[in-house]
């Protein structure tokens, strides 16, 4: 299963994938890019993949040839950046998480702030 969130301004596009980037999941993010992709920036996260089939390659090369630049903070899709010559973002995902990520914290730390704290009685 794959999830897309799209956050898209008049500058930039970021895809984040979440889950299995595979077979027909990763044809309708090559049509949804597509759609977007006159964008001077396209940043596509990785951070959540867990598994990228050889129609998810493709459809990251072709997203790479668009001039996309990939966050891959981890080794798996790192690999995978990197067996496919694709662009790295800098510094992981710093640049991303100013962008309204409602996982991130006021402090940019990336936790769990939604869980209700335990109560004292």
């Amino acid at each position: 299963m794959l999830r897309v969130e799209i956050c898209d301004s008049t500058e930039t596009l970021i895809l984040r994938l979440e889950g299995r980037f595979t077979g027909d999941d990763a044809e309708h993010t090559r049509t949804l890019a597509a759609r977007f992709a006159a964008r001077a920036k396209v940043f596509v996260d990785l951070t959540e993949v867990v598994f990228i089939d050889a129609a998810g390659e493709e459809v990251l090369s072709f997203l790479g040839q668009l001039g996309a630049q990939f966050v891959a903070p981890n080794s798996y899709v790192l690999d995978v950046c990197e067996r496919l010559n694709l662009r790295v973002a800098p510094n992981g995902s710093s640049h991303l998480s100013p962008m309204g990520d409602p996982r991130a914290n006021g402090d940019g730390d990336q936790t769990r702030s939604n869980r209700a704290k335990p109560r004292k009685k």
